[in-house]
């Protein structure tokens, strides 16, 4: 459950296990490839008047490319969310703080899910450390040994 009703939240925190298929409408507009469903284990609780603290893991696989061979590889993902939701307006411009409008009725956890998901994945991911990359020539993988156009660069 990652939409909570803030009547059960008066009466204490909440937990807000789900899992996300790679289709749902939460991850629209990203460019990712979500391997499987993303598990979403939380806790949301009441952390003073309209606001509401969220504390969770997101756990899946994302498929990526390596920025150096484009083998695609399956990054595990796993983040950790801190986060809180207010419905103060002079909260609304801090960066970390995700606004809700009054008359705060229930409290989505899924814009957190997003972003957390989407800050996860690596911007410049590797298969290794040591990943030799293509051949600027030819276009091999040099990871599975020297390629054939070696020797010809020699002679250009």
């Amino acid at each position: 459950m990652l939409c909570t009703d803030v009547r059960l939240l008066k009466k204490g925190p909440v937990e807000t296990n789900d899992t996300l298929d790679p289709k749902d409408p939460t991850f629209e507009g990203l460019d990712l490839d979500l391997d499987d469903k993303l598990q979403v284990r939380g806790r949301l609780q009441a952390s003073g008047e309209g606001d509401y603290f969220w504390h969770a893991t997101l756990t899946g696989t994302v498929r990526v490319a390596c920025r150096r061979c484009l083998t695609e590889i399956a990054y595990p993902l796993e983040a950790k969310v801190d986060v809180l939701f207010s419905a103060d307006p002079d909260a609304a411009d801090d960066p970390s703080v995700y606004p809700l409008e009054e008359p705060v009725n229930e409290v989505d956890v899924r814009p957190a899910v997003r972003e957390e998901v989407a800050l996860a994945v690596p911007a410049f991911p590797l298969c290794r450390e040591d990943c030799a990359g293509l051949c600027p020539r030819c276009g091999a993988n040099l990871n599975l040994g020297p390629c054939g156009c070696t020797a010809s660069t020699k002679s250009d």
